[in-house]
């Protein structure tokens, strides 16, 4: 069972994808090879950010109603306090892109081996089509860019 020291750190997305429970049927969650990146901190906090790597371009310099939306659905950011139970990291989000996940604490099963984090496990409703997905998550450590000052 791994420890919060083990979990504490910067965690780059490898893949994100959704099971929809009725059919069956695995999709990437944002697009192949999202961009994301989820942190613990010592302190008992944690931020998560993933974008579609593939997002479109602008047109102009500031993004028409129409880009607003489509960059809204291509991503998700939120900031939360955390703790562990078990092999399960719970999320109590108190900022987040979306409103709803303030209401209720995300409980996410997750393993960890060595530099791989895996999240995965917990059903959730897919904030774009409402249906009721299982979500799997793979991350890789991030080595830090500053040694730490004693």
């Amino acid at each position: 069972m791994a420890t919060a020291d083990e979990l504490i750190g910067t965690w780059r997305m490898l893949s994100w994808t959704r099971k929809a429970v009725r059919t069956g049927e695995v999709t990437d969650a944002m697009g192949p090879d999202p961009n994301g990146y989820i942190s613990y901190h010592a302190d008992g906090r944690m931020m998560a950010l993933v974008l579609n790597r593939h997002r479109p371009p602008l047109k102009g310099a500031t993004p028409t109603e129409g880009e607003k939306a489509a960059l809204f659905d291509s991503m998700l950011a939120y900031s939360a306090r955390y703790r562990l139970e078990g092999d399960r990291v719970i999320h109590m989000v108190d900022a987040s892109w979306n409103p709803a996940w303030g209401v209720t604490e995300l409980i996410r099963p997750f393993t960890l081996e060595g530099d791989k984090l895996v999240i995965s496990g917990a059903p959730g409703t897919d904030p774009k089509t409402g249906d009721e997905v299982v979500y799997r998550m793979e991350f890789r450590k991030v080595p830090p860019l500053l040694a730490a000052s004693s």
